[in-house]
């Protein structure tokens, strides 16, 4: 009886994902070739595009052809690999046309119609104008054509299915360009333009549901990045990548060079700004900063501080002395006109999830050599050096030393981390 009952949920199911799929599917029309003149205008208008969507970063493996694919792109379903974007015939976008790669963009499908995963994050992409979009095809139609075929994607089953991606776009996808708001300025409309389509910021910045889908555009509320033991952490704020304390100048420097008075950047928006933001326009890192600073205020939830790990702060502390306070300062006060920053008082030390703190002190501090900062400091990895347990003990002092107040960091929360890491 369970058998048969089992059977029929599968049939239903199975038929519910089927007719979802086809609705997916109505009124679609193939697209048709648009004339599209590549002039050397609108192909540096496109690289310029290029860049401030980062497209590299993604569609590059470590150490392969630009914009070839193949990087893998972790996710909680599985593996996915970025395509080629270079103009070769059999493997990239050279049999691709204009619309094509507009409605790759804007409606989250690929040649002849096929559903996208949303690891391609379409669901910023759709906002960006058919104009912007024209250019970055001529852009990437200039490349030289790499013969590399795209490795199939690692996802397991249903999410590697049609029927499964039609459900979810039915759920929670639907097509839409930016439209500015009225009310505000013109550098405001295009700083959201910017961050919320090409940049797509909060597909690293905002929280993910069980299936992936993140709450809107304007979400930007922190989230673990799968794969990588790093937080990506709330611009609502301050406390955590908030801006809106900073003067502008500094939002700005911090965005062209990747790092400022206040902060470096490391990790992960450490590759943003060495392949995207670095290369933006003066008006467009003032119109990324007006919206950024604009972002309403939300404080973010921070998990309970538990019982005070006095053992653990007290074997950090001798840790310390050990192997940070010749750089950092014997009180965290930084040294070297901020080429070895304070600690006391640091947001990444002090946040409520420890990850970025984590990391940093496993797999040392790097911040983008940019033309701006060239020659920007860095710190020395301690993975092979301290144990989970001084690891855990080493972050607890740092989080409660010199005025600084946050919940300890203990051993187990350090295996849970590792345990994330793909890489």
């Amino acid at each position: 009886m369970k058998l048969r009952l089992l059977a029929l949920v599968l049939v239903v199911v199975t038929g519910l994902a089927a007719a979802v799929y086809a609705l997916n599917h109505l009124d679609e029309r193939p697209p048709q070739a648009s004339l599209l003149a590549p002039t050397p205008a609108l192909i540096a208008r496109g690289a310029y595009l290029a860049r401030a969507g980062n497209c590299i970063g993604c569609h590059t493996a470590r150490g392969g052809a630009a914009y070839a694919g193949g990087r893998a792109i972790p996710t909680p379903f599985g593996s996915v690999f970025a395509s080629n974007l270079t103009p070769d015939a059999a493997t990239g976008l050279g049999s691709w046309n204009a619309d094509e790669f507009w409605a790759a963009l804007h409606n989250g499908r690929g040649k002849g119609g096929r559903l996208l995963t949303p690891a391609f994050p379409y669901t910023n992409y759709a906002q960006v104008t058919r104009a912007d979009a024209d250019a970055l095809f001529a852009y990437l139609q200039s490349l030289p054509a790499v013969p590399q075929a795209n490795t199939p994607h690692e996802l397991r089953f249903p999410y590697n299915t049609q029927a499964a991606l039609a459900v979810w776009r039915a759920l929670y996808f639907r097509p839409a360009e930016f439209k500015p708001e009225p009310k505000r300025s013109a550098a405001w409309n295009r700083g959201a333009y910017l961050t919320q389509g090409l940049g797509h910021c909060n597909a690293c910045h905002a929280p993910r549901n069980s299936l992936g889908a993140i709450p809107g555009p304007n979400d930007f509320s922190g989230a673990m990045l799968a794969g990588s033991g790093w937080y990506a952490p709330s611009l609502h704020d301050p406390a955590e990548a908030g801006v809106m304390d900073w003067r502008p100048q500094a939002v700005q420097q911090w965005l062209k060079t990747g790092s400022n008075a206040h902060a470096s950047a490391l990790g992960p928006m450490s590759e943003v700004v060495l392949g995207s933001t670095q290369h933006l326009g003066s008006a467009d890192l003032a119109a990324m900063t007006e919206y950024l600073q604009a972002l309403p205020r939300r404080t973010a939830v921070t998990p309970d501080a538990g019982r005070p790990e006095l053992r653990l702060r007290e074997q950090g502390r001798a840790l310390y002395t050990e192997h940070c306070a010749s750089c950092h300062g014997d009180n965290g006060e930084g040294a070297g006109g901020g080429a070895y920053p304070p600690l006391a008082g640091n947001r990444v030390v002090t946040m409520g999830n420890p990850a970025n703190l984590l990391a940093i002190i496993q797999r040392g501090g790097f911040a983008p050599a940019t033309a701006g900062n060239p020659r920007p400091f860095g710190m020395p990895p301690f993975a092979g050096v301290l144990s989970d347990t001084e690891l855990a003990a080493l972050a607890s002092h740092l989080r409660n030393a010199w005025g600084n107040q946050a919940a300890d960091v203990r051993p187990v929360d350090v295996v849970q981390l590792k345990a994330q890491r793909i890489d």
